[in-house]
Formats: C-alpha cells, structure tokens, sequence
C-alpha cells in the first residue's frame, strides 16, 4: 500500500460548508437588494472576505447586514458530502486518518466534532497549532511529526490551491478534492484528481 495515512482539509473536502456560507448569502441577497440569485451566482463570493462581498454588493450599513449574515451561517448545519461516511468507515479499516484546517477549534467542534468525523482523525492540527499557516508547509509537517510518519506515507487531500502549494511546500503527495471546489487557479499539478468522494478509494 502505497500511503500509511490520509490528511484531511475540511472546508468543501470532508464537509460542504460552502452551501452553509452561500445559501445564507441567498437570503441576505434577497432582503437588501430583492434579487433573487442562485448559488452558481453566489459561488463567485465562495473565496471573498466577508466584508469585501459587502463591498461588491453595495450594500447599506455593511457592519449590520455582515452580522447577519453570520448569524444566519451560525444556524445552518453543515453536512458530509454524500457517500463520505461510508468512504471513511471503508478507508479507515486500512489507513490512519487526520486533519490539518486553517479552522479554529470552535469552527472544528461545530463542523466536524457534531457530525462524528472526529471519532476517524488521529491527529488534528488547526489554526492555533502553529504560527504559520497554508500554504506554509508547517501545520503538514506538524501533522507528520505527530504522526510518526515521513513524507513519502501521507497525502493530502484538499479542495484549493493553497492546499495545493502546502503540500508541494512540505513534499508531500496532493489529491485535489474536485467535489466541493470552485477553484479558479490550475490545479493540474495534483498528484490526484478526484472527481467525486468515492474516488478516495483509489488512493487504497
């Protein structure tokens, strides 16, 4: 077997929480300017600051409508991608699993923790681990050394291309999880590319 140990992103890898910040975005849409617009339109603020969409969307009082927003993405569960549950619970029989996110460990119990995926993760590296974060191969090289583990037996597996520049940074192998990005930058230097969540099983 090739790798000895998978290492998640979480954010629209392991759980789609782009739908859980753009579909309240919808609603803000809705209320401020009376549009209705759909996600694809959305989706062109998935990588936007919070306060930067304000700004494009000219919206009056931005600090209040900004607030709002958040307060509606806090009461929006995020879930699984489909099939990822079963994906691990088959992976996990053969291989060590963890994650490294740029979440703090708040984000991390409300996203992960609640929905039972960090009863698969051995390590969890987050933002508060390390002082330099991706694309900055420390929190990947943080996760080996916890690990026991040398470059050659990881991988990781994430949706953008920070994750992507992280792990060439800390020489590892990269798998670029397709389902759940809206990169726009070239990701055809990934060791992988993963069309949808079962084709993790390809990397058995």
């Amino acid at each position: 077997m090739k790798y000895k140990a998978l290492i998640f992103d979480i954010d629209n890898t392991l759980v789609n929480t782009l739908d859980m910040n753009m579909i309240p975005l919808q609603k803000i849409i809705l209320e401020e300017k009376g549009e209705n617009w759909t996600l694809e339109e959305v989706y062109h603020f998935a990588s936007y600051p919070g306060m930067k969409v304000m700004e494009e969307l000219e919206v009056k009082n931005p600090e209040e409508v900004y607030a709002r927003w958040v307060k509606y993405v806090n009461e929006y569960q995020a879930s699984p991608y489909e099939g990822m549950d079963d994906v691990l619970k088959t992976l996990h029989e053969k291989l060590r699993f963890s994650v490294v996110s740029s979440k703090n460990k708040k984000q991390y119990d409300i996203d992960v923790v609640s929905l039972g995926l960090d009863d698969y993760m051995e390590v969890v590296v987050l933002e508060d681990d390390t002082s330099k974060h991706k694309p900055d191969p420390e929190p990947l090289l943080l996760c080996m050394e916890r690990l026991g583990l040398n470059k050659e037996d990881v991988i990781y597996i994430g949706d953008a291309y920070s994750d992507l520049l992280a792990s060439k940074n800390a020489g590892i192998d990269f798998a670029f999880a397709k389902w759940g990005s809206v990169e726009s930058k070239d990701m055809s230097d990934s060791d992988y590319i993963l069309e949808k969540v079962e084709d993790l099983l390809k990397l058995l």
